[in-house]
Order: C-alpha cells, then sequence, then structure tokens
C-alpha cells in the first residue's frame, strides 16, 4: 500500500503505518491523521513528537500509555487522564499516535 504526499508516492504497510520511518514529515503526519480521520492539534503534536523523540533518540524506544501519560504531563504542566489521550487518539493513543508519527506498529497488547 501506498499514500500520495505532495506529489510523492510513500509505502505503507496493510495496516497504514510507514514502512521506513524515514519518510515521514508534518505533511506526512497530515495525510496519516486525515487517513485515521483526526484534524491535529497542539496536544496531537504534543504526543506526536513525544512519541519520535523516545523512538529516534531513546533505542527505539515506544513507550507504553503510563510513560506517555507521565512525560506528557510534564510537558503540559498537568498531568493528563487515559482519557484525555484517547480524546486525541480515539483508537489507542500508543498505536494511532506511533501511526501518525510515522513509528513502526506496536505490537503489544494493552495499554500498561
Amino acid at each position: 500500500m501506498a499514500i500520495e504526499v505532495n506529489g510523492v508516492s510513500i509505502e505503507t504497510t496493510d495496516h497504514g503505518y510507514l514502512v521506513n520511518h524515514l519518510d515521514w514529515n508534518e505533511d506526512v503526519a497530515r495525510k496519516l491523521a486525515e487517513i485515521e480521520r483526526i484534524t491535529l492539534t497542539d496536544k496531537h503534536w504534543d504526543v506526536i513528537n513525544y512519541l519520535r523523540d523516545e523512538y529516534i533518540n531513546n533505542g527505539q524506544n515506544q513507550p507504553m500509555e503510563r510513560a506517555v501519560l507521565k512525560d506528557i504531563g510534564k510537558r503540559w504542566g498537568t498531568k493528563p487522564a487515559s482519557k484525555d489521550l484517547y480524546l486525541l487518539f480515539p483508537l489507542a493513543p500508543t498505536k494511532q499516535g506511533t501511526k501518525i508519527a510515522g513509528l513502526p506498529e506496536v505490537m503489544r497488547k494493552g495499554g500498561y
């Protein structure tokens, strides 16, 4: 499968994740979010950038929901509830957020 972004075809897996995370940029994120029917806000970008930073700069770490809540809470100055992340990414923050962040699919079950 592939998506078209700015005239460039970008390969995706059968589940819609980028085959190569290096193909990602903000326009790609917007296209992936559009496919997921999500309108990106500053809070979405905070989570997306956090997930990318963890993966790229922390040994390909794909944090579980509890770690995302804790670390995003530091960025936001208030600890969000799990519900807050699900309002941003209704199909699971660590999975749907990871997809829009252009990272490999998370294969573990559950959010904690």
